[in-house]
C-alpha cells in the first residue's frame, strides 16, 4: 500500500509516496543526507547543484560496485552449486 512520508533533504521538507515501510524511508533519507553532507564538505562555495551532482556520482559509483560484487558472488555460487550437483551425480549408484 502506498503511503505518504515526510522527509527533510537539503533543508527542505518533502512529501514522498512509497510502498516502503516508514523505517526504510527513514533509512533512505538518512543515507541521502549523509552522502550530501560528505559531498558538501568537499565542495567550497556552497554550490548546491555541485553538491548534489557529487553526491549522486558517489552513490552511483557505490551502486555499480555493489552490482559488480553481487554478480561475482552469484557466479561463484552458481559454480559451487554446479560442482556439488556434479559430485552428487557421481555418487549415485
Amino acid at each position: 500500500m502506498i503511503a505518504t512520508h515526510s522527509i527533510r533533504v537539503l533543508g527542505r521538507e518533502l512529501q514522498v509516496k512509497s510502498v516502503a515501510t516508514p523505517e526504510h524511508v527513514a533509512q533512505v533519507e538518512a543515507l541521502v543526507n549523509e552522502k550530501l553532507a560528505e559531498a558538501e564538505a568537499k565542495v567550497s562555495g556552497g554550490d548546491t547543484q555541485l553538491v548534489v551532482i557529487l553526491a549522486l556520482m558517489n552513490l552511483a559509483e557505490a551502486c555499480l560496485d555493489a552490482r559488480k560484487q553481487l554478480a561475482e558472488e552469484q557466479r561463484t555460487c552458481t559454480e559451487r552449486v554446479a560442482g556439488l550437483i556434479e559430485r552428487l551425480d557421481r555418487q549415485q549408484f
